[in-house]
């Protein structure tokens, strides 16, 4: 199993630039189900979760086609990718596809909206919480489809017609059902009213995707959605946005070593909340035509403290890094999760390189400290995978992070763009 090793103590100098977003463009692939014409994608990521939901749509018989980059494209531009759901072969998604990605499950909302049936196995647990599917299936019931659990699969068919326009409150806010229950109610009968809706910029961009194929939808970007369904949809070509929790991630690091970093093709307004927490401590934000310039240069981390909460406010996705730059904080910090009930597991690994880090119930205190030494780690989630990473790269001494699939299905090429800014780092085969 491939390992990351480090030495810490560069300074991270020069330009990264930013993927597309993993969380938009796994429904963006999801929402080609809809149409019987091309959908073209751009600037997909190249990871291992888009992999994986491509065997899942495949399964489905959508034919993918995957373009080299054309001339004048740089390196590290995302890939352009056709799907062609000419014909719905099979609406059942199973257990052992499903299993591997909770996004998979988001699957039954196209189908059930396009062929009046589907079959898609329960997501099974997740490292960092429950996240129960009750949301999912209680909106699509209010559309009209008839939901019954068999030997752990969800079973939906909708009634004669097709689904049929409602309002749908969720009680809490929830990304994958209002993915979900948008891209069903495109092609049902009538009007559909989602309130409470997400409002992430993924979600934005799966909105306007959808208008692009010929949904109506309005109040795009706000917490109600009124969806006119169509009769059909048709092909369309779109840009997955620029991954916030990449560029989050990277200025945190960029803000540990120190240094100077530009995050090319960032977008600072898909992630202020984190940004103005950033700007706390010390760090010095520059917004530039071309990306996001992030500073650090001989001033030390100032401690501030903060609650994750649904966008806008500060992402959950995001926790684990920001905790990893407190630890070498000149004070205390207090770290409130109110999304996940579980996603604190970094806690134990980051203590492996000296951190002082307590935990009581949601809230975590981090006393930091001058200095981190490199230690053996193991990664136990993505966004807790880059968290080391991160104090590896400020760490004394040499840091080896293990199980690094985590990494791979959400950041691109990481210790490539690292490496070119002067970390010392490499991927080793194991």
């Amino acid at each position: 199993m491939d390992r990351i090793r480090l030495v810490g103590g560069n300074e991270l100098r020069g330009e990264i630039p930013i993927s597309g977003a993993k969380n938009a463009a796994l429904p963006l692939m999801i929402a080609a189900l809809l149409t019987d014409e091309p959908l073209v994608l751009t600037n997909v990521p190249r990871l291992a979760d888009v992999k994986q939901l491509e065997r899942i749509l495949e399964n489905h018989g959508v034919d993918i086609a995957v373009h080299g980059r054309r001339r004048g494209e740089e390196e590290g531009v995302g890939q352009r990718m056709t799907f062609h759901a000419a014909d719905i072969v099979d609406t059942t998604a199973p257990y052992d596809l499903v299993s591997k990605m909770r996004a998979s499950f988001w699957v039954i909302g196209p189908l059930l909206a396009r062929c009046h049936e589907a079959r898609v196995s329960l997501p099974g647990g997740c490292a960092i919480g429950t996240r129960p599917v009750d949301l999912f299936l209680d909106g699509l019931q209010a559309l009209g489809a008839e939901i019954d659990i068999d030997e752990g699969y969800v079973v939906a068919r909708a009634p004669k017609g097709g689904l049929v326009g409602a309002t749908v409150r969720f009680p809490k806010v929830s990304v994958g059902a209002t993915h979900t229950i948008l891209m069903a109610a495109t092609l049902a009968r009538g009007t559909t009213v989602i309130e409470n809706a997400a409002q992430e910029p993924e979600i934005t961009n799966v909105a306007e995707c959808l208008v692009a194929m010929g949904a109506k939808i309005s109040g795009i970007g706000t917490r109600t959605l009124t969806i006119e369904g169509v009769e059909r949809l048709h092909g369309a070509t779109v840009a997955v946005i620029p991954d916030r929790i990449e560029t989050g991630t990277f200025a945190m690091a960029a803000a540990m070593t120190g240094g100077d970093v530009l995050l090319t093709g960032a977008r600072p307004e898909h992630l202020q909340a984190a940004l103005d927490v950033l700007a706390g401590t010390g760090v010095e934000l520059t917004q530039e035509a071309n990306g996001l310039r992030v500073r650090r240069n001989g001033n030390g981390i100032l401690p501030v403290d903060v609650e994750t909460d649904p966008f806008p406010g500060f992402p959950t996705d995001l926790q684990a890094q920001f905790m990893a730059l407190m630890t070498m904080s000149s004070g205390i910090s207090h770290i409130r999760e109110t999304i996940f009930e579980n996603r604190y597991m970094h806690v134990a690994e980051l203590v492996r390189f000296g951190a002082d880090i307590s935990v009581n119930g949601q809230v975590a205190t981090v006393r930091g400290k001058p200095q981190l030494k490199g230690a053996q780690v193991m990664a136990t989630d993505l966004r807790a995978s880059v968290s080391l990473v991160i104090a590896g790269l400020a760490a004394k001494g040499e840091t080896v992070v293990n199980r690094i699939y985590h990494l791979d299905r959400g950041f691109e090429g990481l210790e490539t763009k690292l490496s070119r800014c002067g970390a010392e780092i490499e991927r080793v085969a194991g």
